[in-house]
């Protein structure tokens, strides 16, 4: 049994992870100051005796003895992430510096959960981890792309400095159960404005296209990460290489809830990706992982979330 802390514990992806590890016998401790995680995404673990929840914020050290950190702590939609952007450039930044701090103290290994925002928009397609990225520094996306770039920068410091034991995966669109449902990202945008018989918002001419991994897969991706030898630190892009207009998108929600919203189109977001595709080659190589679960079955499996979760509220 190992000691984990995975920090943004009850969100979306954290929430998952949690449950992965506590499935293969760990012992969790669950770090969240519910910005935008929700207690609902793991009151079920609650019972477990191998499972701890603490109100914790990242930019403030936290002291614990453990084995393995999961950094996930960051609101990673642009709803959130906009809403108070010095705020997410501190949980980027300062939260990288005391959980690297705390594996270094504990000679703990720690995970990057990093993003493909990294990459920016793009001028090389698709995305390889050699990419440099095309990004604004004072765009109103920066404040979360710019954050991940910098938490990267400073676990590799450590690790070159300091000997920290890391792993960086740079994580690209993700959907599934206990995503926020007005965290504005396009698959849940989509799916609540279908359920309810809104019309659905397409930005621009919906021909940008993204690629989308069930989060399944990504958990898969994660924990294979952590558990390859120390010499592969990443980046690894973890992601599903399929790429879909958001048009596509639109049209396939609709289709599988059977709506009959209508799509209406609105201004593109300044700084909006207008592609957004993985190269996973190197997570295949080093990892021996790729997605498995297409967008269909997905699809359904987070539009039930969705659907049970409007007829609770």
């Amino acid at each position: 049994m190992k000691r984990i802390l995975v920090t943004g514990g009850a969100g979306f992806v954290g929430s998952h992870l949690c449950e992965r590890l506590l499935g293969e016998g760990n012992e969790v401790i669950c770090l969240d100051n519910f910005f935008t995680g929700q207690k609902r995404n793991v009151v079920h673990l609650l019972d477990n005796p191998f499972f701890e929840l603490v109100r914790h914020d990242v930019i403030n050290p936290f002291v614990v003895e453990v084995d393995e950190i999961y950094n996930l702590a960051c609101p990673a939609s642009p709803v959130h992430y906009q809403y108070n952007p010095i705020k997410t450039v501190k949980t980027s930044v300062m939260g990288a510096i005391n959980m690297l701090g705390l594996a270094k103290r504990i000679r703990a290994k720690v995970l990057q959960a990093s993003t493909s925002e990294v990459y920016g928009d793009p001028k090389v397609h698709p995305q390889t981890e050699s990419y440099w990225g095309h990004v604004n520094p004072i765009g109103t996306r920066s404040c979360y792309d710019e954050g991940k770039r910098v938490a990267e920068t400073l676990f590799m410091n450590y690790h070159q400095q300091n000997g920290v034991r890391i792993k960086i995966i740079r994580i690209f669109n993700t959907y599934g159960p206990h995503m926020h449902p007005n965290d504005g990202r396009v698959v849940s945008n989509f799916i609540v404005q279908a359920l309810k018989g809104n019309n659905i918002t397409v930005y621009g001419k919906g021909d940008q296209t993204r690629s989308f991994q069930y989060v399944d897969d990504l958990i898969n991706g994660m924990t294979k990460m952590m558990a390859t030898s120390d010499d592969f630190t990443g980046p690894v892009n973890i992601g599903n290489p399929g790429e879909f207009t958001i048009l596509e998108l639109a049209q396939k929600v609709i289709t599988l809830i059977g709506s009959k919203s209508k799509i209406v189109y609105e201004p593109l977001p300044s700084d909006d990706p207008l592609q957004r595709q993985p190269d996973i080659s190197l997570a295949r190589e080093k990892l021996n992982w790729e997605p498995k679960i297409p967008l269909d079955k997905g699809l359904v499996k987070t539009i039930e979330y969705f659907d049970q979760l409007l007829k609770e509220s």
